[in-house]
């Protein structure tokens, strides 16, 4: 990476391959943007398709007209939303870029992508009415019986017409996994000890989310849904920008970033996200 000058009293830009990068880990970090479809997003949004209903094929004879099915299409709106974090950073920092460039990549995608998640799950209120969440969907309860409720979902997502190929799990979520047994005490969503995690459930994939945990009654530990008929889009990236010369507000406490000897790096996405919540099946826990 070229060398940047952060001794300045000015904002300024860290190069796009780190912004590209963040951008990179944060949808690495992020359950939804892992198993949801991304488009690039128009800065004052866009019109994106929901399928509801397939097209159907038909037997032909010799000479006979062909069919003519059209599937059924409704529409939402994509609004980007603006998603940001403020770090600051002693100035420990300033004489090593390449150790600022680390905690970059580190701190800040974790923090986005957490914020994302737990916005989708329904955990954080949305920024605005063309911003789905997952909310209300139908919930399944897999406290009393892991197995059954697993099967639910499956079953619900497809009497909406979906096909369920992902699940997210909470760390609550995966831990009542890992205590499921069958009638031998054999777990059942793993193969061995060793194994420490729930890769797949019921043949399609897991992936882990602190967002996919909502307190509540019941407690939401996890999700499950046809994640074709979910949509994310961003506009420009991740863009960075750096200051010493700021007072910054954390919860009532002032940091007077020159006075102190640090400084901060500001992390903004614009982001949007739609979906068919119908398709979509949330897990939960009764606590006894």
């Amino acid at each position: 990476m070229a060398a940047t000058d952060i001794n300045r009293t000015t904002t300024i830009t860290l190069p796009g391959e780190v912004s590209s990068e963040i951008l990179q880990k944060t949808q690495e970090s992020s359950a939804v943007m892992a198993l949801a479809r991304s488009i690039k997003l128009p800065g004052l949004g866009t019109t994106i398709p929901i399928i509801t209903g397939d097209p159907e094929a038909a037997w032909v004879g010799e000479t006979e007209k062909k069919p003519v099915k059209r599937g059924t299409l409704a529409t939402k709106v994509m609004q980007p939303y603006t998603l940001a974090v403020i770090v600051p950073f002693s100035n420990q920092f300033r004489r090593d870029v390449p150790a600022l460039y680390d905690e970059l990549v580190k701190r800040l995608p974790l923090a986005l992508a957490q914020k994302f998640d737990a916005t989708v799950f329904g955990g954080v209120t949305a920024p605005g009415s063309n911003f789905d969440t997952l909310k209300a969907c139908t919930a399944q309860e897999i406290g009393t019986d892991a197995y059954a409720g697993l099967v639910a979902a499956d079953a619900d997502i497809a009497d909406h017409n979906g096909i369920l190929n992902g699940w997210v799990l909470s760390p609550k979520g995966k831990a009542l996994l890992l205590n499921a047994v069958d009638g031998n005490k054999r777990p059942l969503f793993i193969n061995s000890v060793a194994e420490g995690a729930v890769p797949m459930i019921l043949g399609s994939k897991t992936v882990q989310s602190k967002g996919a945990y909502v307190s509540g009654a019941p407690d939401v530990v996890g999700f499950a849904g046809d994640w074709t008929q979910a949509v994310y889009g961003t506009v420009e990236g991740v863009q960075i920008a750096i200051a010493d010369q700021a007072t910054l507000d954390d919860g009532g406490t002032s940091i007077n970033l020159f006075q102190q000897n640090m400084f901060a790096v500001r992390a903004e996405i614009e982001v949007g996200f739609r979906c068919d919540t119908t398709v979509f099946n949330k897990l939960t826990k009764t606590e006894a």
